[in-house]
């Protein structure tokens, strides 16, 4: 969400005005202007049978391309805050990957990291996109860097943001998952919050209309919810990710919370010594999601590794 919580209770106040209302109302005022202000646009492309949703630059320019990739349980609108970062920078399209967001959900595919990369490459192939720059956070790190792997001749760069597919040192959430609470999937109201304050350090000023919406969604997807994460949960424990991922050819950021409750920084030790072109930043005093705690230190992050790779 905005940096400046003034703003965004502006527009709160000019949509009460003038509209009916209603949280939805409010949220589709607030996450269209937030879109705007980052440069971006909605769309929509069918592969297959699946219907997928995503966010690209409403102005093409002469410059490379990036592409986003969420975590689980999010959505295409984790990346407006870094998005606005590189308006007028990089021609931008995030993602909606199958199951999540505006996308559509079918509870009968795949959903394994090897799915989400062969979901993903239709997609791209569908809107053109041949050559680029991927950032992926949490489980769509694991898919950045495996995507990576598989395509090697389409990535020019990727960064990592807190990436799963390897756990060799757990985390706190490790522990609750076996407990049977799982924080990352809301069940009831209350517990989105819970999320955010356990994946977040740094949480977004989120007015309360939005953040009901917002709420109200993740519910409504939890059984979807349910299906991914039993489909990715013990990837890594399995060799097969590691064996892949070492065949990355290009330059890899590995950036990091050091309070991130969800996956262990430490882990990034095991990721820059696994890919042969990787190099890791680690961020205090942030946990999950580096890209909304802190976008313009990622950025800025994003643009040294450029400078020193290419």
């Amino acid at each position: 969400m905005p940096r400046n919580p003034l703003n965004i209770v502006l527009l709160l106040v000019a949509t009460i005005l003038v509209s009916a209302c209603s949280k939805q109302s409010i949220y589709d005022s607030a996450i269209g202007w937030e879109r705007s202000s980052a440069g971006l646009e909605t769309a929509e492309v069918t592969v297959g049978e699946l219907d997928i949703a995503y966010l690209r630059s409403k102005e093409v320019i002469e410059g490379d391309t990036l592409v986003l990739i969420h975590g689980f349980g999010a959505n295409k609108d984790n990346w407006t805050r870094l998005a606005k970062e590189f308006k007028g920078e990089f021609n931008v399209y995030a993602i909606d990957l199958p199951g999540h967001g505006d996308s559509s959900k079918p509870l009968d595919i795949g959903y394994q990291f090897e799915d989400q990369v062969s979901y993903l490459n239709q997609i791209l192939a569908e809107l053109g996109v041949k050559q680029f720059h991927m950032m992926g956070n949490s489980m769509g790190g694991a898919i950045t860097a495996l995507y990576a792997a598989t395509h090697p001749e389409q990535v020019r760069t990727a960064v990592l943001f807190d990436p799963a597919g390897i756990f060799e040192y757990e985390s706190e959430l490790v522990d609750l998952v076996l407990e049977g609470d799982n924080p990352l999937i809301p069940k009831k109201k209350g517990d989105f919050d819970k999320l955010l304050d356990f994946a977040l350090e740094k949480r977004p000023f989120v007015p309360w209309p939005i953040f009901d919406v917002i709420e109200e969604k993740a519910i409504a997807n939890r059984e979807v919810n349910e299906v991914i994460f039993a489909a990715i949960r013990d990837t890594g424990f399995e060799p097969g990710f590691r064996s892949a991922i070492i065949n990355i050819e290009a330059p890899v950021l590995v950036i990091w919370g050091k309070l991130d409750r969800v996956i262990d920084y430490r882990n990034a030790d095991v990721f820059v010594e696994t890919i042969p072109n990787a190099r890791k930043a680690l961020l205090d005093d942030v946990g999950h999601a580096p890209m909304v705690e802190v976008p313009s230190e990622s950025a800025r992050l994003f643009r040294d590794f450029l400078n020193n790779e290419l």
